[in-house]
């Protein structure tokens, strides 16, 4: 919607054309019709009251906030209580079964158990800056990428162990892959490769895409999702997934994850956790997940796996976090469609990390005409949708993730309306990630070419 589709003008100012009478006779009816929705709902809300007071006679008096102003106080403590406690601060609520009465919040704690109670946390973390390397610009970018760590702010780099396109990066100790054939010499000593950094104050950071895997169906087709008429599922490039349905599929993830702990890196990060989507492809009812859809639903059985990771990697010493859709943070349609619930990824992992590159975002998103060309209100936006969906989880009782999102710092020149990002367009990406709280941010270029001028210089951060 352009801005001035935003408003009725009705009249230009000061000596203006007078209304005709045809424009006096539409302002009467908006103003009548204004008034009708208004007096429906008057009654609605206070229906709507009298039904909460009976099932809780405190409930109604506290709605949920609608904005992150109106839920913080003025000395910054957040007012949730009643309804919005109850139902979570966007109100947000899924069946899995899609069965009346069987309604469940994805905002539900977990088991009312401290969750690893017995875990004692000795890893140190740390503030990351990073930057992202490919497997496939590995060994070409590697020395451009650690001189720009060592000029500017940077001390982090996620580098891809297991990539988008199913290999991983080095002769890892991890069976299933080898029988995939899946192991490659991209980094030929990953222990001198690890030493090295480390040497230079640097935060490993190993990228592991999880689901979206073309090498595993050719050695263990079991694990990957099928369609309905018996065929192996192939997303729109052709790439085969695991089915995050089936148990051992959990187990080849975690086994990846586990040789990356064990091999010395500070933290594995979680990218393509989620369903399929596959708009315009391929039908929500053409997938075969196998009977159990009808017992545990996606959110579940995304957050069921995540929990059981973070179980066996953790105790190892290494971090975890996981990539997520920024649609996500507040979204239960899209939650329950790829599979990924913000608030229940957020009590196992020790990152969240969402992608909220403006650029994938909607015309209109956030009130913003054209979103790419408003990175800091983006970002600012979604990271104050990220503290409030967050609030509710008691970290005193339990995990919470820390929040390090995932921010733009290329040209996306296939949106219509956008900017040619430099300086400006990823400095106020970092300024709003500060401004709303938060300490930590990676940047994303496939090409692995990334803005110095917008990173301060070493040892001003």
């Amino acid at each position: 919607m352009r801005k001035s589709d935003m408003y009725i003008d009705y009249g230009s100012g000061r000596g203006g054309r007078p209304p005709s009478f045809g424009r006096i006779l539409a302002i009467i009816l908006v103003v009548v019709l204004a008034c009708g929705m208004g007096f429906g709902g008057y009654i609605a809300a206070k229906y709507y009251s009298g039904a909460m007071k009976e099932q809780d006679p405190d409930a109604a008096a506290s709605p949920t906030p609608t904005s992150f102003a109106e839920a913080m106080g003025g000395d910054g403590e957040a007012d949730l209580t009643g309804a919005a406690a109850e139902t979570g601060i966007y109100g947000l609520w899924y069946s899995p079964k899609d069965e009346p009465g069987e309604v469940e919040s994805i905002y539900d704690n977990l088991d009312g158990e401290v969750w690893m109670k017995d875990f004692v946390d000795t890893r140190t973390r740390v503030d990351s800056r990073g930057i992202y390397l490919s497997a496939q610009k590995f060994n070409s970018k590697l020395e451009d990428a650690l001189k720009l760590i060592e000029a500017t702010e940077l001390n982090t780099v996620v580098v891809d162990i297991k990539s988008d396109y199913g290999s991983i990066s080095y002769q890892m100790n991890s069976p299933i892959a080898k029988e995939a054939k899946a192991l490659s010499w991209t980094i030929s000593d990953v222990h001198q490769f690890l030493d090295r950094l480390h040497g230079m104050g640097i935060y490993v950071i190993a990228r592991v895409v999880t689901m979206k895997d073309p090498v595993i169906s050719k050695s263990r087709p079991d694990l990957c999702i099928y369609k309905t008429d018996g065929q192996l599922y192939k997303d729109n490039t052709g790439y085969t997934w695991l089915n995050p349905y089936n148990d051992e599929a959990w187990d080849y993830i975690i086994e990846v994850c586990k040789c990356c702990a064990e091999d010395g890196f500070d933290e594995v990060n979680l990218d393509y956790i989620r369903f399929p989507t596959d708009k315009g492809n391929l039908g929500a009812e053409s997938y075969d997940y196998g009977d159990i859809v009808n017992e545990v639903s996606k959110i579940d059985a995304i957050s069921n796996g995540i929990k059981k990771l973070c179980e066996e990697v953790k105790p190892l010493g290494c971090f975890v976090s996981c990539d997520l859709f920024g649609a996500v943070i507040t979204s239960s349609i899209d939650a329950k469609i790829v599979g990924q619930s913000y608030y229940r990824m957020a009590q196992y992992l020790d990152y969240l990390c969402p992608m909220v590159y403006p650029s994938h975002y909607a015309n209109g998103y956030y009130n913003l005409d054209y979103p790419d060309c408003h990175p800091y209100e983006l970002v600012y936006n979604a990271m104050l949708d990220s503290r409030k969906v967050l609030y509710m989880i008691d970290d005193t009782v339990g995990n919470k993730a820390e929040v390090r999102p995932w921010l733009q710092d290329f040209t996306a020149s296939w949106v219509k309306h956008h900017l040619d990002y430099g300086k400006k367009e990823v400095r106020d990406q970092i300024q709003a990630v500060y401004d709303s709280g938060y300490k930590g941010w990676l940047l994303w270029n496939a090409g692995i070419v990334y803005t110095k001028d917008a990173l301060l210089p070493a040892g001003s951060e």
